[in-house]
């Protein structure tokens, strides 16, 4: 993202925080070109993926005995529980990662210090345009089940997804894509000069792009019945392609457990 001070980074759920996911940070999502695997999140690519391991629990996989992640701040290395969704999930994050609001992670690359460069996040995503740069007025509401937030992104203009793919993701299924922006359009042309992806708000806009070289990759998730939504982002083509693979990793690490 640009350049941002410290409120309007803890803030980015009105700004868009993304990512890439990981280090899958998406590449060129398809629509678009794909950009080199050294420069980008690595994108959904099997028809069927397993997303993620279990990680080693504590003491002796007691998901009671993880703790919370913390609601804002700077994180240490470890293995975090998040209740964000109707069933919680597991992650795991390195060291340099922090929180803005207890729900997504960030991380700087060190070439751009001022600036997030890959943001896991997860907040809700209960509204989308039609055409995300004409999106003014134009929030519609999505159902609660997976499949009706991946129709509506899937088939938003201005933007490029992949064909999803099915992925499990612990102990549920789900659908894993990558999102763009599609070829030239113009972001100055666009509503508020952004990209609207998805809201939690029917009138304003709280997952956006402010640059044409953000790109995400999603995993929507079926919780019997009820849906969850995480990505990983990749705000800069030239973010170095380590912090991409390392965001990867902590986007590839998310399980939902059941509580069953």
């Amino acid at each position: 993202m640009s350049s941002l001070t410290s409120l309007e980074k803890a803030a980015q759920r009105s700004r868009p925080l993304l990512i890439l996911v990981a280090a899958a940070l998406i590449g060129g999502l398809s629509g678009c070109e794909s950009a080199p695997d050294d420069a980008s999140l690595p994108s959904a690519s099997s028809p069927t993926t397993e997303a993620g391991t279990v990680p080693a629990q504590p003491d002796g996989g007691d998901a009671s005995a993880i703790p919370p992640l913390p609601d804002s701040g700077d994180i240490d290395a470890g293995t975090y529980l998040v209740t964000s969704y109707a069933q919680p999930f597991e992650i795991t994050v390195p060291d340099g990662w922090v929180t803005p609001e207890g729900d997504a992670l960030a991380k700087d690359d060190p070439d751009h210090p001022d600036e997030w460069a890959v943001v896991v996040g997860w907040w809700p995503a209960d509204y989308v345009p039609t055409d995300s740069c004409a999106w003014v007025g134009a929030l519609g509401e999505v159902g609660p089940s997976a499949e009706a937030f991946v129709d509506a992104m899937t088939a938003q203009t201005s933007t490029a997804s992949t064909q999803p793919v099915e992925v499990v993701v612990g102990d549920y299924s789900g659908f894993e894509f990558d999102h763009s922006i599609e070829g030239d359009v113009d972001i100055t042309a666009c509503d508020r000069d952004k990209f609207c992806l998805h809201s939690s708000f029917s009138n304003e806009c709280t997952r956006w792009y402010s640059t044409q070289e953000e790109r995400e990759t999603y995993r929507v998730v079926d919780l019997d019945g009820q849906r969850a939504v995480v990505w990983v982002t990749q705000f800069h083509e030239s973010i170095n392609p380590e912090l991409t693979r390392e965001a990867r990793a902590v986007f590839d690490s998310i399980v939902f457990k059941s509580n069953n």
